[in-house]
C-alpha cells in the first residue's frame, strides 16, 4: 500500500476520532481509506451524469 501524508483541521480530526472511538472504524486508516472510497464513487456518478445530459442535449438539439 501507499503512503500518503496529509494534513487535515484539528476538527476534522477530533470529529474522524469521535467516530473511530464509537466503533464505526478500526482505525485512522480504515476510515479515510472508505471516505476516499466514496467521494471517487461520488465523483464518478457526477461525471456519468453529466456525460448522459450532454447526449440527450445532444440527441435533442443536435451538436451545436
Amino acid at each position: 500500500m501507499e503512503t500518503i501524508p496529509a494534513k487535515i483541521t484539528e476538527k476534522l480530526s477530533f470529529e474522524m476520532n469521535e467516530i473511530i472511538n464509537e466503533g464505526w472504524y478500526a482505525n485512522k486508516s480504515e476510515f479515510i481509506r472508505d471516505a476516499i472510497r466514496d467521494k471517487i464513487k461520488s465523483v464518478k456518478m457526477e461525471m456519468l451524469e453529466s456525460a448522459i445530459k450532454e447526449d440527450v442535449k445532444w440527441g435533442l438539439h443536435g451538436k451545436d
